[in-house]
């Protein structure tokens, strides 16, 4: 869809913008012409926030005062924040804040009379796709309490939904692209030759580049019929995890991984960690998560996204896994 599509003057309100999806969506809203307001917690850093003309309003989504300051005269909230994996949280912690912060938004929006919500969710709640792809109608099957509590804040947005509030659900597949992290070790041990495959490598990753999933967050929030939808954003392909490795090694000009070990000891070994760890608030080296990313299936059926909102990825996992090596090197990651 042409950038004219999304440009505007509307106060919109980001939650997670200090977050990589939240900031990037929060700079391509501001940089189309819209006011755009961030609900930070205090003490975050804000330089690249403010540096884009960013309103920073201090507050935790736990607190619905702080989440109603922020969206008062807001005509449209982009709900992407939510506490994620971290060690040293009882569980209540992820409801408190992945649920009751969703609460305080929904309120927040009647309050201020917003035109829509727009809420993140995770393609993590159907689990291992037994049969992919998963559509949006796949069951649930979450495997820790983080996707837990995102099942329960789902709950309560079709809850409100059904009561009539206008609000877009959308799930997105595993997020990459220049600027974050997550997948810097796989690159590294691939690079330095070390990275060793758990499993058969067969199982597939759909990812989404962050720049196809503004795109379609953009989508949910300007198309009509958004409305009281659930939409799974992900790329244009679901790559075997064999063909990722391939496509690092080739980008970064290495030896692609030619060794592969059992699972189950390794989950064994998972587990046992997790049991020291865990109760002493410590983050585990192994977690067993880590262990069924190499054999989980997350393959997703996009249909709904493009038939309804015109979504259309273009980065697809070759490019983007070369951009992301490009901008690791360029940065002295590797």
């Amino acid at each position: 869809m042409p950038e004219a599509a999304h440009a505007g003057n509307m106060a919109v309100l980001v939650t997670g913008a200090t977050g990589f999806t939240g900031g990037h969506l929060a700079r391509r809203l501001a940089a189309l012409g819209h006011r755009v307001r961030a609900l930070v917690r205090p003490g975050a850093n804000t330089d690249v926030l403010r540096a884009a003309g960013i309103e920073i309003v201090p507050g935790q989504l736990t607190s619905a005062d702080d989440v109603r300051n922020a969206a008062t005269g807001c005509s449209r909230i982009y709900h992407i924040a939510a506490a994620f994996r971290t060690a040293g949280h009882p569980d209540q912690y992820y409801f408190d804040v992945n649920v009751g912060g969703t609460s305080h938004v929904l309120d927040a929006a009647q309050a201020a009379g917003c035109e829509r919500v727009i809420h993140c969710s995770t393609g993590g709640v159907h689990g291992h796709v037994e049969n992919p792809p998963a559509d949006e109608d796949y069951r649930f099957k979450p495997g820790d309490v983080y996707q837990d509590s995102k099942v329960a804040a789902e709950k309560l947005v079709r809850e409100r939904v059904a009561q009539g509030q206008r609000i877009t659900v959308f799930r997105p597949a595993a997020i990459y692209g220049e600027g974050d992290t997550r997948f810097l070790k796989l690159y590294r041990s691939i690079n330095r030759g070390r990275f060793v495959m758990l499993g058969s490598g067969q199982t597939r990753l759909h990812m989404v580049h962050v720049d196809d999933l503004c795109e379609g967050i953009l989508l949910c929030g300007t198309r009509e019929e958004a409305i009281g939808q659930v939409f799974i954003l992900a790329g244009p392909d679901a790559p075997t995890l064999n063909e990722i490795c391939r496509m690092i090694a080739a980008t970064l000009q290495v030896p692609p991984p030619r060794w592969h070990i059992p699972v189950w000891p390794v989950y064994a070994a998972g587990a046992l960690c997790e049991a020291v760890c865990v109760p002493l608030g410590i983050d585990p080296p192994l977690h067993r998560r880590r262990v069924s990313f190499f054999t989980h299936h997350r393959e997703f059926d996009i249909s709904r996204a493009r038939r309804l909102l015109g979504y259309a990825p273009r980065v697809t996992a070759a490019q983007g896994i070369a951009r992301c090596a490009a901008w690791y090197r360029s940065e002295g990651m590797l």
